[in-house]
């Protein structure tokens, strides 16, 4: 814990002469507000604080699944990563399942391992869509959802999909 501690504080640089002060960053001059808080979460201009959380919700889906992809897209799954992280397991043991050699984090089980992550371009080909492979799992699943062309009922489709893929 301590050494994750030191990593946190490596790039920080302490300037004494000048004083710390909080700074709300959606209104600097006036500050924090419970007012400004509800502005800021009930404006159409306030981006949202995750586009995915609706997404995964879907009614034809069971809730143990959508639970599970909540859990992925925040990065809550008991990977080895995770595990070794909270001292559940010891660092040297953090490595696929798929014996790949590969760190075993959500992202390289899903979308980067060589053994797991063709599944995607097979998925793709079988229902004929060309897309590339973002870095991040909610770009990942927005991309993959979007790219129906704005039709409601392939929108939906495509999320069955991607939530039974996963």
């Amino acid at each position: 814990m301590l050494g994750e501690c030191r990593s946190l504080l490596v790039d920080f640089v302490l300037q004494p002469n000048i004083s710390d002060k909080w700074v709300w960053r959606h209104d600097i001059v006036g500050g924090y507000t419970v007012k400004g808080v509800y502005n800021v979460l009930t404006t159409m201009d306030s981006p949202s604080v995750d586009a995915t959380t609706d997404l995964i919700w879907h009614k034809q889906v069971p809730l143990k699944v959508s639970i599970l992809a909540w859990r992925l897209l925040r990065n809550r799954l008991p990977t080895k990563e995770n595990l070794a992280t909270r001292h559940i397991i010891s660092h040297d043991t953090q490595f696929c399942v798929a014996g790949c050699g590969g760190l075993e984090t959500a992202h390289h089980l899903f979308l980067s391992c060589p053994i797991f992550a063709p599944l995607w371009c097979l998925v793709r080909s079988w229902i004929s869509i060309s897309l590339a492979d973002p870095e991040l799992f909610q770009e990942h699943f927005v991309q993959f959802i979007h790219s129906s062309r704005g039709l409601r009922a392939r929108r939906s489709f495509l999320q069955l999909i991607w939530l039974c893929c996963i």
